[in-house]
């Protein structure tokens, strides 16, 4: 009887002290080799260099190194259908943007990966603010007087964008359901030559991203009517937002962010979570990129991650539907 009773004892203690032990050494260990940061964009550009110091930030919380390695192409999609065939172990990340989660499922029939299905985003590092911007002699010093001029030209004026189903593109096109304009697209294979465009009164609006407008902006070349973010720039004090001119509740950004395959588990999930967090929060990284216009993110909770995915969602869906852009 004795014997049975001390036995018993020892198992009890045996559970009890595994479990105090904390998760298998292997899980504990996470990550215990080098992690790949995937990028869509070309080396240089403001998505490259945000990457790098994410890059940077990770490697120093996780004491791994954290590889960046660039695979543009298609619109995002050759480094996002290479991240979602990947392991799903935690080792292989994307920098997510609003055109790999949200916009391509949504504009090409045939794409190799499900946004939804095969992928976790883990955090929103950045937004990238966009300003709406005019030709200088256009007779309008707000965006108010720019739809007033333009309703009293119906089909007249143009707008400039980098391409057919770019972020631009597409706000510009919330923008004119929201105003009533009727300003017709000119596309461009990029933004030099849309701003070249646009200063040569070629083009008389367009939606940009703050980066590449700001210089031209403050050079006096073209002029901001508006902000598309829910409150003002610090870049651009003076500018008022689109809401502020008179269209309550508009808003449109495009995004950057950490994604992992779907697959990944948990507990490797929270790990990377846990260190993206940290290095959103490093006032270092937001001063790097605060003056370029990217206004850094506080971190979310998963199920605000998932939140701000879907609204973003539903934004785009209803631009899309309503001017059936397909894009293949």
């Amino acid at each position: 009887m004795t014997y049975r009773l001390t036995s018993r004892l020892r198992r009890i203690a045996a559970v009890a002290i595994f479990a105090l032990a904390g998760p298998p050494a292997a899980l504990a260990s996470f990550p215990d080799k080098p992690v790949k940061l995937v990028v869509p964009y070309t080396p240089g550009g403001s998505a490259d260099q945000l990457s790098r110091m994410l890059a940077e930030g990770l490697s120093r919380d996780l004491g791994q190194p954290v590889v960046v390695e660039n695979k543009p192409g298609a619109n995002t999609m050759i480094a996002a259908t290479q991240v979602a065939r990947s392991a799903p172990d935690g080792y292989t990340l994307l920098l997510a943007s609003n055109a790999s989660m949200v916009l391509n499922p949504m504009l090409y029939r045939r794409i190799a990966y499900d946004a939804a299905r095969d992928f976790r985003v883990l955090g929103i590092a950045a937004e990238l603010p966009l300003v709406v911007v005019a030709n200088n002699e256009v007779p309008a010093a707000t965006l108010a007087e720019f739809v007033g001029y333009a309703k009293a030209r119906p089909g007249k004026l143009n707008y400039a964008s980098v391409g057919i189903g770019n972020p631009l593109q597409l706000a510009t096109e919330l923008l004119k359901s929201r105003t009533g304009m009727d300003v017709a697209h000119i596309p461009y294979n990029g933004s030099a030559p849309a701003l070249t465009s646009l200063m040569g009164n070629d083009t008389q609006l367009m939606v940009d991203v703050i980066s590449t407008s700001l210089p031209l902006v403050r050079e006096r070349k073209i002029k901001a009517l508006a902000v598309t973010t829910s409150e003002r720039l610090a870049v651009l004090p003076d500018v008022p937002t689109v809401a502020e001119s008179g269209f309550p509740g508009f808003r449109a950004a495009t995004w950057f962010g950490v994604a992992v395959p779907g697959a990944v588990p948990r507990a490797e999930a929270q790990r990377l979570r846990a260190a993206v967090d940290k290095v959103l929060k490093d006032p270092a990284f937001r001063g790097r990129f605060e003056p370029l216009g990217l206004v850094i993110q506080a971190p979310r909770s998963q199920a605000d991650v998932d939140a701000y995915v879907e609204e973003d969602r539903q934004r785009w869906s209803a631009v899309i539907k309503a001017n059936a852009i397909k894009l293949d």
